[in-house]
């Protein structure tokens, strides 16, 4: 299946999310825990769904019982006002990565399939298992996975740009929406040329898009088709979407760096740019707007930055055990 509008929208049918866990209350106090990862895992767990009910944080800072040992300083906290950073998870152990002004929380639990930024500096994780896991953003719900069909899986997850809501979404191209996030039709009913591996919430938070592996592109809401590479054969395999930050256009990534510019301006791509004969580490696993261009990350951890914001670093000198499986940016 090439690339088309697809126009749906409908109710959400047949698609079971997990229930917020009830409110604790005030039944915890910071020498209960016995970590600070277990103390900083139950503050947002229950936070943004019913605030600090224990009162861990006592001068509101964001971080629980910070007396305690591993807890961060307040220094390490994002600014109010940033320029720029990007985080990067590792998908076996959940570990996130942060760099420049993108504070990184300690990991969740796992095994992890992909991360997507949140306003003010925070992010969310989506884990294999269906929970959504919260750091400086608010939870709306996990996917109960036990409603998926067959050999669906969960690829990634998409936040809306004012906090508000999220989606997920599946390999087979279905969105579960939470929180204010709306249900404006998916691909569930569709047989798909290649699997979705990709999908990104539209500048208003109205609509979505979905790629599939042979760049096939979904839209839906007031997302825009501005083309696709679902009919051309391809070297590699799709492996993202960036949208360009004008809501009209968006760039694909292939997994060997390729870089196809729809509606949006090409920076460049790794094919030309790599010495002739030269070939990635590792195959790029994503990419995101970055400036006025685009960065991709690879699954060791490498970073390509075609823009005008600066390099923030990588993982690549020191990649990590297990590889990367995605990448979200902050931006002020």
């Amino acid at each position: 299946m090439g690339g088309f509008i697809v126009a749906v929208s409908g109710s959400l049918v047949g698609v079971a999310q997990a229930a917020a866990p009830p409110n604790p209350g005030d039944s915890r106090n910071c020498s209960d825990f016995a970590n600070w990862t277990a103390t900083n895992t139950f503050y947002w767990t229950y936070y943004g769904l019913y605030g600090d009910v224990a009162q861990l944080d006592v001068d509101g800072d964001r971080i629980a019982c910070e007396t305690q040992t591993g807890a961060p300083a307040a220094a390490q906290l994002p600014a109010p006002v940033a320029n720029a950073g990007y985080w990067m998870l590792e998908g076996a152990n959940s570990q996130v990565y942060g760099f420049g002004d993108a504070y990184a929380s300690p990991k969740t639990p796992g095994p992890t399939v992909a991360i997507a930024a949140a306003p003010a500096g925070g992010y969310l994780v989506l884990a294999a298992s269906g929970k959504v896991s919260t750091h400086f953003a608010t939870w709306f719900g996990d996917v109960d996975t036990s409603s998926l069909a067959a050999g669906e899986m969960l690829t990634s997850i998409a936040g809306k740009p004012d906090g508000t809501g999220y989606w997920v979404f599946t390999n087979r191209g279905r969105a579960i929406p939470f929180g204010s996030a709306t249900f404006h039709g998916d691909m569930r009913s569709v047989t798909l040329n290649g699997p979705v591996v990709a999908s990104t919430s539209t500048p208003t938070g109205l609509g979505y898009w979905m790629v599939g592996a042979d760049g096939g592109i979904f839209t839906f809401g007031d997302a825009t088709f501005s083309g696709s590479t679902g009919s051309f054969v391809l070297n590699q395999p799709v492996v993202g979407i960036a949208p360009d930050p004008d809501g009209t256009g968006y760039w694909l990534v292939a997994a060997d760096g390729g870089i196809f510019a729809f509606a949006a301006p090409f920076r460049g791509s790794l094919p030309g740019t790599l010495p002739a004969g030269s070939r990635l580490n590792q195959p790029v696993i994503g990419a995101l707007a970055y400036g006025n261009g685009y960065l991709m990350v690879a699954s060791d951890g490498g970073i390509f930055n075609f823009s005008d914001k600066p390099f923030l670093g990588s993982l690549g000198d020191a990649p990590p055990v297990n590889p990367i499986v995605g990448v979200a940016v902050w931006r002020s």
